[in-house]
């Protein structure tokens, strides 16, 4: 099986050449894939000529126009018509291609998505579902960004696509669901979250095991996440910003004296896998769950190792037909009419 991905080369902030060089080493990990790379085709031939590839596996789209953070989302996908990004939704949208990647403006992403490819038939809000890395290996945070404001019955929705996308991408069966709270007591929260949690316990199809406060989250109490996106963005927000600072902080610990280097030298490997397993830019970005076609959002700086694990995420996607398995669970529900 072939599978087709676009990646937006002006979207983020490092530009083509960081787009380029993932691209090229994503295609050797990955024999069954061919890329579209949307952007200015000068500066992409440039780009190429340094590396050996198979020049049948990409194909790159000339495009003259770029929408950037500045430019209103909604009215730069309708005026843009010849930028990166609406070009690469749209070979998504005409089935030329199957997913599509971008570090781009989130807001142009999630506009695009919805008017070019599409909500399937039957789902209420499309949301962004990133993994975030755990003590237990991965969560899916479920929405980040996507639906500031949601209603109950569309946070069942979500925990039903999340508990999918993880069944078939992670590979956890039966996974539990947590709905983000300010205490374990199901009396405890907000409107959204009061109204919400009956509706969750009354589910069948999912194994939802209560709430959640954010301080177990690292600690991989749930396997999805599930919250409307303003809570959703503040988390993953303080996850990457709270990892940074922990980060740096233990670098400036194990170099600020003679022992400690020599400390570091001793366990440098075991140190650096233990930190590899929280390297978020190794889980790929974040897919937009219940779309028409895959549309996934990486980190706007983000760099190679992000664009590669992102082309291996659509590739996973696609393979398992989680899009269809998405709309078939609700279906068969009755969430989904025909």
């Amino acid at each position: 099986m072939s599978v087709n991905i676009v990646i937006d080369t002006l979207g983020g902030d490092n530009g083509a050449p960081v787009c380029v060089g993932g691209a090229v080493k994503g295609l050797k990990e990955n024999p069954d894939v061919k890329l579209f790379l949307t952007g200015r085709k000068t500066e992409l031939d440039q780009l190429l000529s340094k590396y050996k590839y198979d020049r049948n596996r990409i194909e790159v789209v000339d495009c003259s126009e770029e929408i950037t953070c500045h430019d209103a989302p909604v009215e730069a996908v309708k005026t843009k018509k010849d930028s990166s990004l609406v070009v690469g939704l749209t070979l998504v949208k005409e089935g030329k291609a199957d997913a599509f990647i971008s570090a781009g403006s989130s807001g142009a992403v999630l506009a695009g998505g919805s008017l070019i490819v599409g909500r399937a038939k039957g789902v209420k809000r499309t949301p962004l579902a990133p993994l975030i890395p755990t003590t237990e290996g991965m969560s899916l945070l479920i929405d980040c960004g996507a639906n500031v404001d949601a209603k109950p019955e569309v946070l069942v929705q979500f925990a039903k696509m999340g508990s999918i996308y993880m069944e078939n991408i992670v590979g956890i069966k039966n996974p539990k669901v947590a709905i983000v709270n300010i205490g374990t007591e199901e009396e405890k929260g907000n409107a959204l979250v009061k109204e919400t949690f009956p509706l969750l316990k009354a589910c069948t199809s999912i194994n939802f095991v209560g709430s959640i406060e954010s301080r177990e989250i690292p600690f991989g109490k749930a396997d999805v996440i599930l919250t409307e996106a303003f809570v959703g963005n503040v988390i993953l927000k303080l996850y990457e910003g709270l990892s940074k600072m922990i980060l740096k902080e233990i670098k400036g610990a194990m170099t600020s004296t003679v022992r400690s280097k020599i400390g570091a030298l001793m366990t440098k490997k075991s140190l650096k896998a233990t930190l590899s397993s929280f390297n978020a830019s190794n889980k790929g970005g974040a897919p937009l769950l219940g779309m028409k076609g895959l549309v996934v959002k990486v980190h706007g700086n983000s760099k190679e190792e992000e664009i590669i694990s992102a082309i291996r995420q659509c590739r996973n996607f696609v393979e398992t037909d989680v899009s269809g398995k998405i709309i078939r669970g609700l279906r068969d529900e009755g969430t989904v009419r025909e």
